[in-house]
């Protein structure tokens, strides 16, 4: 009770930072659902671990090198030509989603027709500039949103090329990489891998194996004592060969950890959802926003663990009905905001100490007992980084206090019992509110 807004908040674990590095998803195009689900676990997970009394940092890792951003160049290029009313054709691997003609509008709206009569290698770089800079805006605007904060915003172009020519040659001096047919290959069979793999091309040219070895190396030499990173599942095969990397490098492999992140289906009325009704392309993770809310589009990805499919039902994400596991928790929360606004026209405060021995029924033991289960609940969600452990808690502390509610009157009852009723639902006040905030989900006063 004295802990207030606080309760749930463990010691200081010392001085270890933890990095947890998401989302990072190319800036080329718009976030799409896949990467809500990494932004909502990556979010939860740095509160988890803050809350766990862990030091975090959290970390964003731009690919803004190589070939996607050519293509985000070449795009833009095309679709500015064809604004200014010129026939050119568009790029045969060129993105085609409608977020690329909008951003080219964005620069012509800032810029007009300036660059269209120089010369096309001086054209292409800055509009290759001006796409990524609108990119990584739209890209943070669609985060800030979505209640998701970085620390770090880690460019991959600071690697190129004297960060990764240094990883690369100490691999080759700890004979971690030989050369064959012009290329250099890691040899990371050694160390679990299926089969070696190329880090510099026949041409010279980097692969992204060989720019991550140096991302990760980076991380370790910046100092964390563990490292955590939420990929996608089709990242799956890449474990191995990046903990070869880092055991080559001399560093201890078991301090990273991949969760992998499963795929996302949405269905509306019974039917599976594909397609942006816009764009004609993968779902944008604002268009979710707008459909169900900020709150309902959090909570419905950290419902599930991150290693299992997600069947994400839009239509119960908008009902406001006791079905709705978000609508029915927030609804608890207001609630109890709505009885505390009644006990105080009625002249009763929280002043002194509450007698709690007074409460003695069923309804009011399984509640205590419920808000006591909270600290190991944060404890084993930061162990586990599991989210979905403390939305299934803060639910089921939702429905402990809808029985509670039913059976306990709180007003209108005598004094001592009343005060001592209304300090236990003030801790489930702060307690839902505090597992709410782990999750990036609001706790509206009145709905």
């Amino acid at each position: 009770y004295d802990a207030g807004k606080n309760f749930g908040n463990l010691p200081n674990k010392g001085n270890v930072t933890i990095q947890v590095e998401y989302v990072s998803a190319n800036p080329t195009g718009l976030l799409h659902v896949g990467h809500g689900r990494g932004a909502a676990a990556g979010s939860s997970i740095v509160n988890i671990l803050r809350a766990a009394g862990y030091n975090v940092e959290s970390e964003y890792y731009i690919n803004d090198a190589g070939n996607q951003m050519d293509k985000l160049t070449k795009s833009v290029n095309a679709r500015y030509l064809q604004l200014h009313g010129q026939d050119v054709p568009f790029p045969e691997d060129g993105y085609l989603g409608a977020d690329i003609i909008d951003t080219t509008k964005r620069i012509i709206s800032k810029h007009g027709d300036k660059y269209l009569n120089l010369p096309e290698d001086e054209r292409l770089k800055i509009l290759g500039e001006l796409a990524y800079a609108d990119k990584m805006l739209e890209l943070q605007k669609d985060l800030e949103n979505f209640r998701v904060h970085f620390d770090i915003w880690f460019s991959e172009r600071t690697l190129h090329p004297d960060k990764i020519n240094a990883a690369i040659k100490t691999l080759k001096d700890c004979g971690g990489i030989y050369e064959q047919d012009g290329a250099l290959w890691l040899a990371s069979t050694k160390y679990g891998d299926d089969k070696d793999r190329v880090v510099i091309r026949e041409n010279g040219e980097p692969t992204y194996l060989a720019a991550d070895i140096a991302y990760h190396k980076n991380k370790f030499e910046r100092g964390f004592g563990e490292l955590i990173n939420l990929w996608g599942a089709d990242h799956h095969g890449y474990v191995a060969r990046v903990k070869a990397a880092m055991t080559m490098l001399g560093y201890d492999a078991d301090k990273l950890k991949i969760l992998f992140l499963q795929m996302v289906s949405l269905f509306r009325s019974g039917e599976a959802v594909k397609m942006s009704k816009r764009a004609g392309t993968a779902i944008p993770l604002r268009e979710l926003m707008e459909e169900v809310g900020t709150d309902a589009a959090r909570y419905f990805f950290l419902m599930r663990s991150t290693d299992s499919q997600l069947d994400f039902d839009l239509d119960l994400a908008k009902s406001q009905s006791a079905d709705n596991p978000v609508y029915y928790i927030q609804y608890a929360h207001a609630r109890i905001c709505s009885i505390f606004r009644q006990a105080k026209e009625a002249g009763l405060t929280l002043d002194g100490e509450p007698k709690f021995s007074m409460m003695t029924s069923a309804a009011e033991i399984d509640l205590i007992n419920k808000i006591f289960e909270y600290p190991a609940e944060i404890s084993k969600a930061a162990a586990e980084y599991a989210p979905q452990r403390i939305a299934r808690y803060v639910y089921d502390l939702a429905s402990t206090f809808s029985a509670f509610y039913r059976d306990c009157r709180i007003l209108g009852v005598e004094k001592d019992l009343a005060t001592a009723r209304l300090a236990l639902i003030k801790i489930i006040q702060h307690t839902i509110q505090h597992a709410l905030n782990l999750l990036g989900v609001s706790s509206p006063e009145r709905m």
